[in-house]
C-alpha cells in the first residue's frame, strides 16, 4: 500500500472520532497548530492547522459540480448548512476535519468573482474566517490538494460552493456521476 493510500486510510479512520462540535469537546487526537509571524510586529499566532494567513485567495474554477470556489492554491472550500448567517457552527473537534479559511487582511476576488461578495467575520478564537455572500468557508482535511472533492455532501451538511455561494448538491454532468449526490457519514457534524 503506498504512502498516499495509508494517508487516505488513516483519514478515514481518525476523521469520524473528531468530536462534537456542540460541546467543543474532542475525543480523538489533538488540535494541529501551524505557527504564523505577523507581519507588523513579529509576534505569532496559532490557528488551526490547513487554514491560510494573511492575503486570502478565492477563485472560480470549473469542476464536475460546475463553476466552484478554491483557494488561491487551488484546494476546494466548502459551505456548512448547520451555520446560522455569519456564524460558524463548527468549533471544538470540527476544526479538526474542516479548518476554516482565515485571513488578516481582506480576501481578494479571483477571476470571475466580486470583492463585495468577501467578507469576514469573527471566531471565538479571535481569527477572522472568509466569508461568500455571508457563509463561512472551509477547506476540508480529506482533501489532499488541489481538484479533490472528497468533502462534498459529508454527513449531509458540507457542500462545495457554487459562484452564486449557495451549496452546490449534484454534479453538473461534467464527470463521471451527473446527477448524483455523494453523501459520506462519520464528520459531517
Amino acid at each position: 500500500m503506498n504512502a498516499r493510500a495509508l494517508l487516505v486510510v488513516g483519514l478515514l479512520v481518525a476523521v469520524p472520532a473528531c468530536g462534537d462540535s456542540t460541546t467543543g469537546t474532542s475525543t480523538a487526537r489533538p488540535k494541529a497548530t501551524t505557527t504564523v509571524a505577523a507581519s507588523t510586529d513579529a509576534s505569532t499566532t496559532t490557528q488551526p492547522a490547513g487554514t491560510a494567513g494573511g492575503d486570502a485567495t478565492v477563485r472560480l474554477v470549473d469542476s464536475p459540480y460546475g463553476k466552484i470556489l478554491t483557494d488561491g492554491d487551488g484546494v476546494t472550500l466548502y459551505l456548512f448548512t448547520k451555520d446560522s448567517g455569519t456564524v460558524s457552527a463548527c468549533n471544538g473537534g470540527c476544526l479538526n476535519a474542516w479548518p476554516p479559511v482565515v485571513a488578516s487582511d481582506t480576501p481578494t476576488a479571483g477571476a470571475g468573482l466580486h470583492t463585495e461578495d468577501l467578507g469576514s467575520i469573527t471566531r471565538e478564537d479571535g481569527t477572522k474566517q472568509v466569508t461568500f455572500h455571508g457563509h463561512p468557508v472551509y477547506t476540508y482535511g480529506g482533501d489532499s490538494g488541489p481538484g479533490e472533492f472528497t468533502g462534498q455532501g459529508s454527513g449531509g451538511s458540507w457542500f462545495v460552493i457554487g459562484a452564486d455561494g449557495k451549496a452546490v448538491k449534484a454534479e453538473t454532468g461534467a464527470g463521471s456521476g451527473a446527477g448524483s449526490t455523494t453523501v459520506k457519514s462519520g464528520n459531517g457534524y
